[in-house]
């Protein structure tokens, strides 16, 4: 084979036929409901091959070797999706796509938008650039996710990335068919998103960084530019205000928060578990609701993560407490619930996900939550925290739970990672990378890459469909597709790169 799709697709059939030749005169077609798309798809393929596409709607009739993007109620979905589906997100039918391709045109059909796009990634895939000029090969591919819940989180806290290197991020994530930026707004560090009704917290807890960095926090309409970004591409924007712990950018801005009521210090270490919310103080619980209520506000997405993750200085009925005043906060904006594994300890509500990080915990809260009703997202740092090393050489990272290499993220099934918990309740996979040691775009891209594309195909097709020595294969000629948009990765030696 010699197409390197990545997700692999649930069916692809490479045809015998010549490819579709794109040029200057080639054409974009498409209904009104499919123009975003197809806008896109504009987008990509003038950066990949120099030549301009204007979009055309309603064109009726054939034209020989068009790209052409239409909606189709009826399309079949591939047989094989998870079992689990997390509220708020679509349905696999929603993002299945059937694409063909011959010398004479191509048809990309979908039932909706989001289908479409979904296939316009894999069109940017396909693309291939030769000295001749630009070409698609011929083939049929039929496709739909085998998990609803595909994503990244990027923690900003520690480091602060700003919208143009989260547009990166967001771009990457649209690429590998990935559905969700779970950004990771606040810590001990730093403070990363102005609240109207808490204006000190930016302006107190926004400039620091590890290590004494500049900082930096989105404002409203950067904010809102970000989203509007994301769900362009089909991606859905999850932040997260971390509590009862990792709240010392919060002390620091607030005294009211602190018994006593003195701020704390600024930090600029890298340490957990030493910072908490108190629960007996009035301050708090006006806290956590006005903070979730703005966020509920500027955020149109289903979810907000509340956290919960390394109190270890806290009693656990206070813990619960403060997790439920949290959880009660974000149901009074009508929003979903998301929190770290930690909080399967307060008999989370039917509905509510619950992220799996630390395998060293006991599982059996994780079990009881999810015969509740809870749902399970499978972020195992031994697999999907592409924070830590590659190997021991790697200038980058952690090793705090060993290292991750490709195959690592790779090899491995979110349904059975935890076998007591049943496959109804893992809703997806989540990668993660915290920033403690990285400080540029060209660090958040060369740990990502290129990891994040097996964590992808670990989310978006079948366990059975899966196979390392195929997926390196198709890996392999992606650098030039990163490259092509200036992002720097990392050669790991588990892959024979190609070009």
């Amino acid at each position: 084979m010699t197409v390197h799709v990545v997700p692999a697709p649930a069916a692809l059939v490479e045809l015998a036929g010549p490819p579709l030749l794109l040029g200057a005169g080639t054409r974009l077609l498409t209904c009104e409901a499919g123009l975003p798309a197809a806008t896109l798809l504009a987008e990509v393929l003038a950066r990949a091959t120099g030549h301009a596409l204007e979009v055309e709607v309603e064109v009726a009739g054939p034209v020989p070797g068009a790209l052409r993007l239409e909606l189709d109620d009826d399309l079949p979905v591939p047989v094989g999706g998870a079992a689990g589906h997390a509220p708020g997100l679509a349905p696999r039918a929603e993002e299945a796509y059937r694409l063909a391709v011959a010398a004479d045109g191509l048809v990309l059909h979908a039932r909706g938008l989001l289908g479409l796009l979904r296939g316009v990634a894999t069109v940017r895939q396909l693309v291939e650039l030769t000295g001749a000029g630009a070409w698609i090969p011929a083939v049929q591919v039929h496709d739909a996710p085998h998990h609803g819940w595909r994503g990244l989180s990027v923690d900003v806290a520690r480091h602060f990335f700003g919208p143009a290197d989260l547009e990166a991020v967001v771009d990457l994530l649209w690429l590998y068919k990935l559905d969700v930026l779970h950004l990771h707004l606040t810590d001990d560090q730093g403070w990363r998103i102005d609240l109207p009704s808490r204006p000190e917290l930016v302006a107190r807890s926004s400039a620091g960084a590890v290590d004494g960095d500049p900082g930096g926090a989105f404002d409203a309409t950067q904010w809102a530019a970000l989203v509007d970004y994301a769900a362009a591409r089909g991606v859905v924007v999850v932040p997260e205000i971390d509590v009862p712990g990792h709240v010392n950018a919060a002390l620091h801005a607030c005294g009211d928060l602190v018994p006593g009521g003195e701020p704390t210090a600024q930090y600029e270490g890298i340490d957990v578990g030493f910072s908490q919310l108190t629960a007996g103080l009035p301050a708090t619980s006006a806290f956590l609701g006005e903070v979730f209520t703005d966020l509920a506000a500027m955020t149109p997405g289903p979810y907000l993560h509340v956290g919960g993750d390394e109190v270890l200085t806290m009693a656990h009925e206070e813990y619960a407490d403060l997790v439920g005043q949290a959880v009660e906060a974000v149901r009074d904006t009508g929003k979903l619930v998301v929190g770290w594994q930690e909080a399967a300890t307060t008999a989370p509500a039917p509905g509510t996900v619950v992220q799996v990080w630390d395998l060293r915990q006991d599982p059996a809260p994780l079990v009881a939550a999810a015969d509740g009703g809870a749902l399970v997202l499978m972020s195992p740092a031994t697999r999907a925290y592409l924070d830590l090393k590659y190997d021991a050489t790697t200038p980058l990272g952690l090793e705090w739970a060993g290292h991750v290499d490709v195959r690592d993220a790779y090899d491995w099934d979110p349904a059975t990672v935890l076998p007591a918990v049943p496959a109804t309740s893992v809703v997806g996979v989540e990668a993660a990378v915290f920033t403690e040691t990285l400080r540029t775009r060209d660090d958040l891209m060369w740990m990502l890459l290129p990891r994040l594309a097996a964590l992808a195909e670990v989310g978006w097709t079948a366990p059975q469909a899966r196979a390392f020595d195929d997926f390196r294969r198709r890996l392999a000629r992606h650098p030039a597709l990163w490259e092509a948009d200036g992002l720097r990765w990392h050669p790991s030696a588990q892959i024979d790169w190609v070009g």
